[in-house]
């Protein structure tokens, strides 16, 4: 194939408040030189930590060098809302439920799969509460059309025999501390993460067997040979086999252009703030988390952090086919966000908000991932739909498992995917998706 060149390059909008607050314990290194290496593996994410690992446990005398175009945790992988969710969550479909009890028996075994890789590196690399929390997870309604979608998903869960567990208004009351939710949905297999330091974390226990370099952006990416070059601005990796880790970046290598959906979400995190400063129970227990039963409603979490207490907002999305977005679109976002926040904390009102960011997504309008080998020795583990913590863990372990003929009972179903379908022609994707969006969004009302 022609050599790539790559002229696009990850941009981000606001401070990560996850980023902020979380604890680095190493320095980053720049490749300064060319090298050698039997893999290379381009995006230290979420799919580039997970390959790496995987590489190195079938593959140990190997030479993995991971290369990431930013310092690790300041892009996508450190701006999500922490999930790794195991029961459906189609962001595309518009809400939670599946009507394919089969299909969503096995994305339920698939995403398990991963958040037991992921459980496993957890207690591996030390992990603690903080950062790796198998608490499970609670859609939150607001209103009775957040109830009807709690009910229709409780339907379908109930239809393959999974657990969950309704909470009254009363028991959400206690667990939050605001009277502004009507019922929630609890399941018990999510795990909620502080995603930065799950990076930092799980990067810091791979270091000394795998080479990572930060800000070293790929800008050209060539077959010579049996081996593949990559060029960066101050040096180069030569390697036998490659994997792409680069979520909705993919398309700046030159792959599945007019596929790729590129959406942002947006985020506020509050200052850290002492609970006993209000009344008793103003923001409820030490740690909880709330997805929205309307899908494009408000994602609120409250963590702790050196003994005070934080509360993240999520809510809205756009399409943006530029990968970026302005300073004064978040700004403008977190003004909104800041109403919602009210709107269930009025007791918090004095608590400012610290941080407020956008975070890419990347979408499919079919729901399917960009796996495979595309070239030969060239393997992609792209397009995480919404659920990159789980979808891009998926998606690197099974692509390490691919690229070294390793059997693995979920490959053969993922490499089988069908081909992602096309947008259509800007700028009536842009008009098309955002009116749907903001569509979707009105009617989620008090959800959001």
């Amino acid at each position: 194939m022609s050599p790539i060149n790559i002229k696009s390059l990850p941009i981000e909008t606001g401070r990560s408040g996850w980023e902020a607050i979380a604890n680095r314990s190493f320095v980053a290194r720049e490749l300064e030189q060319s090298i050698n290496a039997d893999w290379l593996i381009i995006g230290a994410g979420f799919a580039g930590l997970s390959a790496a690992r995987r590489l190195k446990q079938l593959c140990p005398n190997d030479h993995v060098v991971l290369l990431d175009a930013q310092q690790i945790a300041i892009g996508a992988a450190g701006r999500n809302s922490g999930y790794m969710i195991d029961v459906p969550h189609n962001l595309s479909s518009g809400e939670y439920s599946s009507d394919d009890a089969k299909a969503t028996a096995l994305e339920i075994a698939q995403n398990r799969f991963a958040i037991d890789f992921a459980k496993n590196a957890a207690a591996e690399y030390g992990m603690n509460r903080e950062t790796f929390d198998p608490s499970g997870k609670i859609n939150a309604a607001v209103t009775p059309r957040g109830q009807e979608f709690n009910t229709r998903f409780a339907a379908s869960l109930k239809s393959i025999g999974e657990a969950h567990e309704w909470l009254d208004a009363q028991a959400m009351y206690e667990l939050t501390g605001s009277r502004y939710y009507q019922s929630g949905l609890r399941t018990p297999g999510a795990v909620l993460i502080q995603p930065a330091d799950y990076i930092y974390t799980f990067a810091y226990g791979l270091h000394r067997q795998v080479d990572i370099y930060e800000n070293s952006a790929v800008l050209g990416l060539e077959q010579q040979g049996n081996c593949w070059q990559a060029r960066t601005a101050k040096g180069g990796v030569s390697a036998a086999k490659v994997i792409l880790a680069v979520n909705g970046h993919l398309q700046a290598f030159g792959f599945n252009k007019g596929q790729l959906m590129h959406v942002f979400t947006y985020a506020s995190m509050t200052a850290g703030f002492d609970p006993l400063d209000f009344d008793k129970g103003a923001s409820g227990a030490e740690r909880w988390a709330l997805l929205p039963a309307d899908p494009m409603g408000a994602t609120v979490r409250k963590v702790s952090h050196q003994g005070k207490g934080r509360i993240v907002t999520r809510t809205r999305f756009t399409y943006d086919p530029s990968m970026q977005v302005s300073q004064a679109r978040v700004n403008k976002i977190a003004a909104e966000q800041r109403q919602s926040f009210d709107a269930r904390f009025p007791q918090l009102r004095a608590v400012p908000m610290e941080f407020s960011w956008a975070g890419r997504l990347c979408l499919t309008r079919n729901n399917v991932a960009v796996f495979g080998e595309i070239e030969q020795n060239l393997y992609s583990a792209c397009v995480e739909n919404g659920i990159g913590t789980v979808k891009s863990t998926l998606a690197g372990v099974l692509a390490a498992d691919l690229a070294t003929g390793t059997s693995s009972p979920y490959l053969n179903s993922y490499q089988n995917l069908p081909k992602p379908s096309l947008l259509p022609p800007e700028p009536i994707a842009w008009l098309g998706a955002n009116a749907t969006i903001r569509w979707q969004e009105l009617r989620a009302g008090r959800e959001s």
